[in-house]
């Protein structure tokens, strides 16, 4: 039989890029934040070492009062995965430092699936339907309140049994051969964020909180004529009702059952920064602060300000890339998809206004050559005219839901693609 010659792809390979970025959680929100140590040696020989050190033994008092593992002797042929040290000075809503956090990370990246794990999914509350119960807290004047779970991925019970090794700077004298059997989950393994929500979702479930059929991290609790609306983030907590007495209850059900800090009335969560003015019946939803640090991180905070991200009838093709050494210098240090992956977070949570022009730039692809220059200066532009952009729910709105759909035709010029785009308005403002 003739040997046949193996047919190969003449496809291109596309690799992942090193300057993509979503910031979608708290988490990863402060992008221009303090230079934070990268690992052990780092926090101890800096100048802050003292603080760092509080923060360790702080995570691990945590840990310990969770009894989230207990030294054992390694069973023979069981591989111990890693853990390190991750710092994060945390800011207030000012820019200046609140406290300095250690949290201690398995290298859950070593975990094998069906033996060290076996389900990872784990919800979050959607931002439309944050903005919906925003609007509900504008329009019948509700107490809106904040909680923070301290060490929530700790109240997670572990399955599967799974060995870690001590942590850096903290290995038992005598012991050194011992290992940490887990019993509770903890931050870095595939499975900890499903094991924190199935805690809490079981543990809110006993206090009569009814679980959202369409979003699974918003719960409501009825009392007679009052009720008290619950929206969970991860760790991050709002709680919105129409009675103060009731929602001191649950607050303190919460406290009973878990560590939280108690933050008070709402007024900066997920980087959002909530303003609300009772009297006149009005709630705010603003991004200022991190629109200054995405201006700052790619040096356009002396730029000209712009009226509009887009102007209409703007045509955005790629021959309009740059071309010459001055226009790519220009553009060196605004990476395409690093800028528009900044900007996402943004338009999710408090933008409308930048999902057009985002998904613009998302048509084109991000290679130093293709990567289109025009839009991305006049989106900034228009970034720093609008930096102070709110969304406003008011009180004297209908609750009314009013929506708007529309499409460009054959918008783009290169592949003669239309884009079509929706706004669902609610409480006067846009919610989805």
């Amino acid at each position: 039989m003739q040997d046949m010659e193996l047919r190969r792809s003449k496809r291109a390979r596309r690799f992942a890029l090193p300057d993509f970025y979503v910031y979608l959680q708290e988490s990863e929100h402060d992008i221009l934040g303090k230079d934070d140590p990268e690992n052990f040696k780092q926090a101890i020989m800096g100048e802050d070492n003292e603080r760092w050190l509080a923060a360790m033994k702080s995570e691990l008092e945590s840990m310990r009062k969770n009894s989230v593992w207990e030294l054992k002797v390694l069973p023979q042929g069981c591989k111990p995965i890693g853990c390190k040290w991750v710092y994060t000075t945390k800011m207030d809503l000012k820019g200046a430092i609140d406290r300095y956090k250690a949290r201690l990370v398995a290298k859950g990246y070593t975990q094998q699936e069906g033996i060290d794990y076996t389900e990872t999914f784990s919800p979050v509350s959607t931002k439309d339907s944050l903005r919906v119960i925003m609007a509900l807290v504008a329009h019948f004047d509700l107490h809106l309140y904040q909680m923070d779970v301290k060490t929530a991925f700790l109240d997670g019970h572990l399955k599967e049994e799974i060995y870690m090794q001590q942590p850096e700077g903290f290995v038992q004298r005598a012991q050194e051969n011992m290992v940490c059997k887990l019993n509770k989950s903890l931050y870095g393994l595939k499975q900890a964020s499903r094991q924190w929500y199935m805690r809490f979702d079981e543990v809110i479930k006993t206090y009569g909180f009814t679980e959202n059929v369409l979003d699974s991290c918003i719960y409501v609790k009825i009392s007679g004529r009052h009720y008290v609306l619950l929206v969970l983030y991860v760790d991050d907590i709002l709680l919105a009702s129409t009675n103060l007495t009731l929602l001191h209850d649950v607050k303190v059900f919460l406290s009973k059952h878990f560590e939280m800090t108690k933050l008070g009335e709402a007024s900066y969560v997920l980087g959002i920064e909530i303003r609300r003015d009772r009297k006149r019946g009005l709630l705010g939803l603003s991004q200022k602060r991190y629109i200054e640090k995405i201006l700052k991180r790619f040096n356009m905070m002396e730029c000209v300000g712009g009226d509009v991200p887009i102007n209409k009838g703007d045509k955005f093709i790629q021959e309009q890339a740059p071309k010459t050494d001055q226009e790519k210098l220009e553009m060196a240090d605004k990476p395409y998809a690093s800028l528009v992956g900044s900007l996402m977070y943004a338009q999710v949570c408090t933008r409308p206004d930048l999902a057009f022009p985002l998904s613009v730039l998302g048509r084109f692809q991000s290679n130093s050559g293709q990567a289109h220059w025009v839009a991305r200066k006049k989106i900034m532009r228009y970034l720093q005219r609008t930096k102070d952009f709110k969304i406003v729910y008011k009180r004297n709105e209908s609750l009314e839901l009013v929506s708007y759909v529309d499409a460009d035709f054959v918008g783009c010029v290169d592949d003669l693609k239309s884009t079509s785009g929706f706004v669902f308005l609610f409480g006067g403002a846009a919610v989805s």
